[in-house]
């Protein structure tokens, strides 16, 4: 198993979920994702930051979900457990919370397999978001998430690694149409804000193949058709803070944005 994993994990190239726990400052990369990293915080210094209000506005959203009577969570493109996982966050406030987490980097399999082996109520599933059905009908996902309740769908800093020729806004269509009335949809993305994201936007182009920094407008039209709770589409350290927040935002607290809105 562990030889089929190995084969598996592609080091000539870098790895989303990897280059993420590099600015999460985690161990679980390799040089070639160290290398990706550096390159970036060339044009976005602050791009470890980014990371942290990212993670940070994850478990503000997954609070707030809770808050509302959601006890289950389907996490797409959720990357390599770190700390404050969905699961961590969800579970300290609902101890029956459910989470399957989604992602098509086989690492996380691995990684989440350890984390999660005396978890019941939480699953990771190696596979592809932009095949939903696939999903839809895994038996980990069948077993733990129950379609006729209201479930929370999350795309936390995944839908940018989608180009737009592969049909974002439908794939989550695709999600948003098969859970019922009172799901959430909760996003978070790459902004096109600043002169210095056009030029990250470059860069991880060039060199991850994929990072497309959306305007405002693009993102909000992922909420279409649902009803987004205040504050709106917004960047991340502005979205429901838990403390003060600086009149003038920096390149980096701009440089992502996110939203949660409810299904009618």
């Amino acid at each position: 198993m562990a030889d089929e994993w190995n084969s598996a994990i592609d080091t000539s190239r870098p790895s989303i979920a990897r280059a993420y726990d590099v600015v999460l400052n985690g161990k679980d990369n390799f040089e070639v994702d160290r290398s990706f990293v550096s390159e970036i915080v060339k044009v976005v210094p602050e791009i470890y930051d980014v990371a942290a209000y990212n993670r940070q506005v994850l478990g503000r959203g997954v609070r707030f979900l809770i808050d509302q009577g959601i006890d289950q969570f389907l996490d797409l493109g959720s990357g390599l457990p770190t700390v404050e996982n969905t699961h961590q966050v969800a579970q300290r406030a609902n101890h029956d919370a459910r989470v399957v987490y989604v992602d098509n980097d086989p690492m996380v399999l691995a990684h989440g397999r350890a984390l999660l082996a005396e978890n019941d109520r939480t699953a990771v599933v190696t596979s592809d978001l932009r095949d939903p059905a696939a999903i839809l009908g895994d038996e980990a996902v069948k077993r733990l998430i129950d379609l006729d309740r209201p479930v929370g769908v999350m795309l936390i800093g995944i839908l940018h690694h989608l180009h737009d020729d592969e049909d974002p806004r439908g794939i989550v269509e695709a999600y948003m149409a098969a859970v019922p009335s009172g799901s959430y949809l909760f996003v978070t993305h790459f902004c096109d804000s600043s002169q210095d994201s056009r030029d990250a936007e470059k860069k991880f182009l060039a060199l991850l193949g994929t990072g497309r920094f959306r305007t405002v407008e693009e993102i909000t039209s992922f909420f279409d058709g649902f009803e987004l709770v205040e504050p709106g589409v917004v960047p991340l350290p502005l979205w429901r803070p838990d403390g003060d927040v600086p009149r003038e935002l920096t390149v980096g607290q701009r440089l992502m944005y996110g939203g949660i809105a409810r299904k009618p």
